[in-house]
C-alpha cells in the first residue's frame, strides 16, 4: 500500500493575458472607477462626502465632534548628550585633550555622566571623528594629533 495521496486531476484553465493586457484593463478600471467618483462628487448639493451626509439621513452614527486641543506639558529640560557636553568641554579648555580627559572633565563638571557603558570614550571617540567627517571644517571639533582633539572653528 502506497503512503503518497492521489494529486486532483487538472483542470482547465482560462488562458492568461499578456501583462501589458492585464495592465491596461487596470488601468481603464481606475479610470472608470475616477470618473465615477468625480461625478457623484459634482452632483452632491453641499460637496460633502457621501459616508457623512449618509450617516445624518439613514438615522446612523452621527459624526465625531472635533475633540479638544491637548494642553502643552512643561518641556522637560534635555540631557546633554556626550558629544555637546565634550563639544562645551574642549572649547573651555586651552589644550588639546583625548577623549577619556574629555569624559573625566565633563563628568567632574557635572556635564555628562556615562549611563553605565563600559567604554564611553570609545563611543565619544568614534562621535567626535564622525563629526569631522561629516561636518569638516564646521565641526565643533579638530583632530590635533592621533587620538588628541582641539576646538574647532565652529565650537
Amino acid at each position: 500500500m502506497s503512503t503518497k495521496t492521489k494529486k486532483a486531476p487538472k483542470t482547465r484553465r482560462a488562458p492568461t493575458k499578456s501583462k501589458s493586457a492585464a495592465r491596461a484593463e487596470g488601468a481603464a478600471k481606475t479610470e472608470r472607477a475616477r470618473k465615477a467618483a468625480l461625478a457623484e462628487i459634482q452632483d452632491r448639493p453641499d460637496g460633502k462626502p457621501a459616508a457623512a451626509t449618509a450617516a445624518k439621513t439613514k438615522g446612523g452614527k452621527a459624526p465625531k465632534s472635533p475633540r479638544a486641543p491637548k494642553v502643552q506639558k512643561e518641556a522637560k529640560s534635555k540631557r546633554v548628550s556626550a558629544l555637546d557636553a565634550a563639544a562645551q568641554v574642549i572649547a573651555a579648555s586651552d589644550k588639546p585633550m583625548r577623549a577619556k580627559e574629555m569624559i573625566a572633565e565633563m563628568e567632574a563638571k557635572g556635564l555628562w555622566k556615562s549611563p553605565g557603558g563600559k567604554t564611553p570614550e570609545a563611543t565619544l571617540y568614534a562621535a567626535i571623528i564622525r563629526e569631522i567627517a561629516v561636518k569638516g571644517d564646521k565641526a565643533r571639533f579638530k583632530k590635533h594629533d592621533r587620538g588628541v582633539f582641539v576646538a574647532g572653528k565652529a565650537a
